[in-house]
């Protein structure tokens, strides 16, 4: 295994993909400025807990992950007429000065390795500007990979007083045989008084090595919503946050997750407190069978300036086999003291009591079992508004337990 990016990923590389799309010289620049920063950034924080590293992604084999000129994909995209919703390259022909302002101010496309990989190498993504006082109906993206590597972009502006849910499902078909890599990057740039909920529902083959990153920045009285859904891949990476930049802003970050036979999942969710009066509520919950693997981190950080902050984090993991193995670590770092914050996380089996409770009455092992489980996610599915994401990540989860 090797950490060294395959040759073909070169400035010749990247010249081609940006020319194939006939992008701006300040695309072209800033993809070549993540490029040349490749190989001096560190990869992604690895989540260690006692005596355990959890994910080093600088393990993975990108020689035989990352096939840079052979990305393909089917993407399917719905949104209401009063949303602009474009591919990356019809937005920059339609509404180039506001992509240029936007790319790249949420996530720093030179943050770690993989971000400036991605910044380098992505050759789709879509593109949603909601104007100002404009309350949208739902936006749907599917986006199916169908090579052995896929970097995608998705960017979501919100204007003044305006709202959007935004629903993106991840899956994978064909490719032939061995490994793949997708690499996706959200930025949602909230505005002022506005409403913005992004679902992700990621359901890759379990070949999929998956790495992603989305986080918002919230301007004055904005709320910014992240659902997240895992159930594929065989390893995933993924971090969500928000940036509470505008006072009275709010976040909600809900997360659910499902593993088994070896899948490994490693979930991080952040939220800075950057000014006053803000609110933040992070859930998530998951439950891994077989050899699954998970780890979760959660990150409350309130700032000097951020007065009169709530902040609360709950986190728990079911684990249905004695070879699974699961792990949390919920953080606080508070540097105010006019601060209302808490955080718990659990993880254990299904409760023995309840279990003997419901056979005893006639209920078969494995359906009470089942139900428990179901019962179990209801609180993360009673947070999530897009009914068809709700049913789409309840069905994914009724799926696995047959």
């Amino acid at each position: 295994m090797s950490a060294q990016l395959p040759a073909d990923i070169s400035a010749a590389t990247v010249e081609e993909l940006s020319e194939r799309r006939d992008e701006p010289a300040w695309l072209r620049e800033r993809r070549m400025e993540a490029l040349e920063a490749v190989e001096d950034l560190p990869f992604p924080e690895v989540i260690h807990t006692p005596g355990r590293q959890w994910t080093n992604l600088g393990d993975l084999d990108f020689e035989s992950l990352v096939d840079p000129l052979a990305q393909r994909e089917a993407k399917e995209l719905e949104a209401p007429e009063t949303v602009t919703a474009l591919s990356f390259a019809e937005a920059l022909d339609a509404h180039e000065d506001r992509v240029r302002e936007a790319f790249g101010s949420v996530v720093d496309p030179l943050e770690n390795r993989l971000t400036a990989l991605s910044t380098a190498l992505f050759t789709t993504g879509t593109v949603i500007i909601v104007p100002d006082g404009v309350d949208a109906e739902d936006v749907k993206i599917r986006t199916t990979m169908a090579d052995r590597s896929l970097f995608n972009y998705t960017l979501v502006i919100t204007g003044t007083s305006s709202s959007v849910n935004v629903l993106e499902r991840q899956a994978s078909t064909g490719a032939g045989d061995g490994d793949r890599y997708y690499s996706g990057i959200v930025e949602v740039a909230a505005g002022e008084n506005s409403q913005v909920q992004y679902g992700a529902l990621q359901d890759f083959d379990e070949r999929t090595y998956n790495y992603t990153l989305k986080r918002a920045v919230t301007a004055p009285y904005a709320t910014a919503t992240f659902i997240e859904g895992n159930l594929g891949s065989k390893l995933t990476k993924t971090e969500v946050g928000t940036e509470l930049a505008g006072d009275g802003s709010e976040t909600k970050i809900v997360g659910a997750f499902f593993g088994h036979d070896d899948q490994h999942f490693d979930l991080d969710a952040k939220v800075w407190h950057q000014a006053e009066n803000t609110t933040a509520d992070l859930v998530t919950r998951g439950v891994i069978d077989d050899r699954a693997r998970s780890v979760y981190e959660g990150v409350q950080d309130v700032g000097q300036d951020a007065w009169n902050t709530s902040s609360y984090q709950r986190e728990n993991t079911l684990m249905l086999s004695d070879e699974s193995e699961a792990d949390a670590s919920p953080k606080l770092v508070i540097n105010n003291h006019d601060t209302e914050a808490s955080h718990s996380a659990t993880v254990g089996q299904i409760d023995a009591e309840d279990l003997f409770y419901m056979t005893s009455r006639g209920v078969a092992p494995e359906a009470a079992r089942n139900m428990l489980v179901e019962g179990f996610f209801v609180p993360v599915l009673e947070e999530i508004e897009v009914e068809e994401l709700r049913d789409e990540l309840a069905d994914g989860i009724v799926a696995r337990l047959h």
